[in-house]
């Protein structure tokens, strides 16, 4: 009887070294997949707060140019929105007196420009017009390249964009 029970015993003595050394590169193979979804998951975390961050700021400037008394459809369209490229440098700090529908915009684009800078990495945008419909389009370095191009294309030099379209 007593050879019977060690026959039993010595075929099921525990695991050979190849078996736990293949069971710990699967598991270390399982483990670098979860590491590379964690990554790719931080990533477009990022990429999904800039671009909301992208249409806050969008945004503000369509108000922006909503509220200014000099934008159509009153008889008085300003030519200032429509060709916005870079902040306007001078005039009055709307904040503190009261402005001119032109000396409004100017400085609308300083804050507006300011506020892309602070917020998006690389942030810029332009404003334009097409009679009565204006286009706000931010752009923004969205994977860190230090791009400097001013396109929308998707290309290495080309900035991620976000448009809005909208008549005052």
């Amino acid at each position: 009887m007593t050879d019977l029970i060690n026959n039993r015993y010595s075929s099921t003595q525990g695991f050979t070294l190849i078996e736990v050394l293949i069971a710990v590169l699967v598991l270390s193979i399982g483990l670098l997949g979860l590491a590379s979804l964690q990554a790719n998951s931080l990533r477009n975390n990022y990429s999904a707060y800039m671009r909301s961050q992208a249409s806050i700021l969008a945004n503000d400037m369509a108000d922006r140019i909503r509220a200014n008394p000099g934008t159509p459809p009153a008889n008085t369209p300003l030519g200032i929105y429509g060709s916005l490229t870079g902040p306007i440098s001078s005039g009055a700090d709307c904040e503190l007196t009261t402005c001119t529908p032109d000396e409004l915009a100017g400085y609308d684009s300083r804050k507006w420009y300011g506020n892309l800078a602070l917020f998006l990495p690389g942030g810029t945008g332009t404003v334009t017009r097409n009679g009565n419909l204006f286009t706000v389009t931010v752009m923004w370095d969205d994977n860190k390249t230090g791009a400097t191009g001013t396109g929308c294309g998707g290309g290495a030099a080309d900035l991620t964009c976000f448009s809005v379209t909208f008549l005052p």
